[in-house]
């Protein structure tokens, strides 16, 4: 890409632009450094061997021998620690450096009081003026903002062009009418709003003759003095004000939120950490955190009897699973009425490219043996065309691409899924795992003047 300097000919912005427009952007962090890992682990790779040069191929045999004779461990030496929370129905990790390491090493988790990235610390820090960089949260929030105010600035120009046309075509064909009103408004006293006469109206007018909205929201801002507006809108005024005992003693009272399906893939797929309960100490078995979060994923929660293969931790931990091992980052999708979004590196780098929704599908003949098990598959699967209709054109004007994952539900009676219900069983989870099947369909609005042949 080529850039033009003033002294190429480009014309300065500098006397048409304000100065707010023009100043340098605050520098942001470099996100290709702090997110270099996809995931809380280390890596040891062998070095490139090139076979013409000798001083590689050395290189790469002292590093095979060495890695050989000591081995090199991809986890840490100590496991993260995180609580299971029935109320919140989610996974807590109240270490920071933790909750640091789980987010920038594969975006996992999100701040209790933010809504992504763990980031109160620093928008409260900002508030009291110690800091001056500003958060993903607080740049989405002005952004809003601007737009919100561009858009009212745009509504409030073609009203005033509709009010002066208005005015002057009734000022030019009313005025008997108006003398009229004027006249029989002698007998009444005062006259009212509704028998108001040109000149009444003109009162009304700004100087540059358009209608002035009393209920206007920028009339009411621009009516505040300067000296009436609060300590923190001034940026210099409030560092003044601020203690910098009180500022030293600001306590982090954010803590990272680990839905079950991700804390389940730290446990069970990576290994990095271990979740405790609330009542002790003591560290979950993968086993007992499996049939924990199956129970908890009912509402209200079910006992571990009454568990099936369906169970919605299941359906939702084997999409995640699926993704995941593609290098997918996976996140949540509630935001835009879907289960999962996709993103290629992380929601720092660029938006999602696909929303996820996972949708059970029995196909096994052991789910439709009787009618009423018949009848409640129906239940189950059924979909409305309006329901898919309004989640594709929901996905379409955000410029994400519909994934439907069908989820493959093994029948109900399997040795595999009924011994994962006993806590004391050392099962294999992966079998267990293997007995589903996951098939994506992409779904697309066909759009008549952009599908054309």
């Amino acid at each position: 890409m080529s850039h033009i300097t003033p002294n190429e000919g480009s014309v300065s912005l500098a006397g048409t632009l304000p100065k707010a427009a023009i100043q340098s952007r605050p520098s942001r962090p470099n996100y290709n450094v702090l997110h270099a890992l996809p995931l809380p682990l280390s890596i040891h790779p062998l070095p490139p061997l090139i076979p013409h040069n000798p001083l590689s191929v050395i290189y790469f045999a002292y590093t095979y021998l060495y890695q050989l004779i000591v081995p090199l461990s991809s986890h840490r030496k100590t496991k993260l620690k995180a609580s299971f929370s029935s109320e919140t129905q989610s996974v807590h990790v109240t270490d920071q450096n933790a909750a640091r390491v789980l987010w920038e090493c594969g975006f996992f988790g999100k701040g209790n009081l933010s809504r992504s990235e763990p980031s109160w610390l620093d928008r409260e820090r900002r508030r009291r003026g110690i800091v001056v960089g500003e958060t993903s949260e607080e740049v989405t929030r002005r952004r809003r903002e601007e737009r919100r105010e561009f858009k009212k600035k745009r509504a409030r120009k073609e009203r005033e062009t509709i009010e002066t046309a208005l005015k002057e075509e009734k000022l030019s064909t009313s005025d008997d009418l108006l003398v009229q009103l004027t006249d029989a408004s002698k007998f009444l006293g005062d006259p009212s709003p509704a028998l108001r006469t040109s000149k009444d109206t003109d009162d009304l007018l700004t100087s540059n003759g358009t209608l002035l909205d009393s209920c206007d929201p920028a009339h009411i801002v621009s009516s505040v003095t300067e000296d009436s507006r609060m300590p923190f809108l001034d940026s210099g005024e409030y560092h003044a004000e601020v203690d910098a005992e009180q500022d030293m003693l600001i306590g982090n009272q954010e803590h990272l939120q680990l839905t079950f399906e991700e804390a389940f893939f730290l446990t069970y797929g990576l290994g990095i950490i271990e979740v405790e309960n609330t009542e002790n100490t003591e560290p979950l078995t993968t086993n007992t955190l499996l049939t924990l979060f199956r129970v908890h994923s009912h509402f209200p929660s079910c006992t571990p009897s009454d568990l099936r293969p369906d169970d919605p931790f299941l359906i939702s931990y084997v999409v995640y699973h699926h993704f995941r091992s593609l290098g997918w980052v996976v996140r949540s999708g509630i935001k835009f009425a879907v289960d999962y979004l996709l993103y290629n590196r992380g929601p720092v780098f660029s938006h999602a490219e696909f929303a996820v929704i996972v949708l059970p599908s029995y196909h096994h003949p052991c789910w439709r043996e009787t009618t009423g098990q018949d009848i409640d598959i129906k239940k189950r699967e059924s979909k409305s065309w309006w329901w898919l209709h309004c989640v594709n054109r929901v996905q379409s004007q955000v410029k994400k691409s519909l994934v439907l994952a069908y989820v493959e539900i093994p029948p109900p009676r399997t040795t595999v899924v009924e011994d994962c219900l006993d806590d004391h069983s050392e099962t294999d989870i992966s079998q267990m795992l293997k007995s589903y099947r996951v098939r994506e369909m992409i779904v697309r609005r066909w759009i008549p003047n952009r599908s054309r042949d």
